[in-house]
């Protein structure tokens, strides 16, 4: 079945829902996790051509990579509770949106299944709130499960 299984979460409700269902697959297939959280650092990249790499701009960078690790190595010990041999990721991009680096890093890992989640918005609120997971569809080059919140 599956052998590496890279799931992207975050701290929405929707990663509620996707880090258990990676993690189930990951126990009941054997496969290796790969737990991955993309930082979109598209702001600081204007910030920083205002602020001239002042460090309020460099501490808030920090800043977010240290939340987002503790986020991951909470998501990762729950995974190694379960028995499954788990590894994180943060990638993050000034230029790249998240789709995008969610479908460079899974090609990279050589994952044979990306998991994502969903927030299920539907009418104008999806016409203005970009859906990763339906830009993934037409992005990755391996099998994506999109679990809905």
């Amino acid at each position: 079945m599956y052998k590496r299984i890279m799931a992207a979460i975050d701290d929405s409700f929707a990663s509620g829902k996707t880090l258990p269902a990676a993690i189930e697959l990951a126990a009941l297939s054997g496969a290796k996790l790969a737990l991955c959280h993309a930082l979109d650092q598209s702001l600081f990249a204007q910030r920083r051509a205002e602020a001239l790499l002042s460090n309020s701009v460099s501490q808030a960078e920090q800043n977010l990579h240290k939340g987002a690790q503790e986020f991951l190595d909470q998501a990762a010990a729950l995974a190694r509770v379960a028995g499954v041999d788990v590894e994180t990721r943060i990638i993050d991009s000034e230029v790249k949106q998240v789709a995008d680096m969610l479908a460079i890093a899974a090609d990279a890992w050589q994952a044979d299944l990306l998991v994502v989640g969903t927030h299920s918005h539907r009418g104008l609120e999806r016409f203005f709130v970009d859906s990763v997971g339906e830009r993934l569809v037409q992005k990755v080059t391996t099998s994506l499960l999109v679990v809905r919140d």
